[in-house]
Order: structure tokens, then sequence, then C-alpha cells
């Protein structure tokens, strides 16, 4: 999967919803209703962070896991790096994706 098709995935299963890009004005940065900010109108729209290079974004998704879906994403992380603890942001997003099923295999 692409980054960006990552980084949308992920929002939307942490609650963003109305996700566009910015188009190249803003270097295609992604944006949509926070979770947080839901129903609150136009201004409530904000950047969405960039999952695959912000380990404290990806802190922040990991938030939405259950206690059994933890154990999933650590399982999934250690297939790719023996530490959990130390895995960069772009390993954490495949596993969270891999964790809750939603990782796109067919998706470059």
């Amino acid at each position: 999967m692409t980054n960006h098709k990552i980084n949308v995935t992920i929002a939307e299963a942490c609650g963003w919803t109305d996700i566009h890009d910015s188009g190249p004005w803003h270097n295609h940065k992604l944006w949509g209703y926070p979770p947080e900010l839901q129903g609150q109108g136009g201004n409530a729209y904000k950047y969405m962070p960039d999952y695959c290079a912000d380990l404290n974004a990806m802190h922040e998704a990991e938030k939405v896991l259950t206690f059994d879906e933890w154990d999933i994403y650590c399982v999934h992380l250690g297939d790719t790096q023996p530490s959990c603890a130390k895995a960069p942001a772009r390993q954490r997003a495949e596993a969270f994706l891999r964790t809750l099923r939603k990782w796109d295999e067919a998706q470059p």
C-alpha cells in the first residue's frame, strides 16, 4: 500500500471523516474532520497526521486498539521488528492495518 492510502485507512479507523487531499497547493496533505471535532462545521477541518512518518501519530492511533488487538498488533510488529518499542512509524502503520484486517496486499 502507498503511504497515502495507509494514512487514509488509519485515519478512517481512528474516526476521521470527510477526508480530502489538499492538492498541489499544500503538497497534497490530507485533511478532514478529526473524531474530537465531529459535527462542529466547516471550521473543524484539520490536517491529518502522517501516520507513516510520525511516531507520535502512531502512538495516538494505537489507542484505538482493544486489549486483544494489541496482542495481535505486537505479533505483527514482531514479524518485521524484534522489539516493539523500536519499530519505526511505517512498520507500526503496516502492523496496525494488518491487525485490523485493513491491509491490502494488492495495493502497491
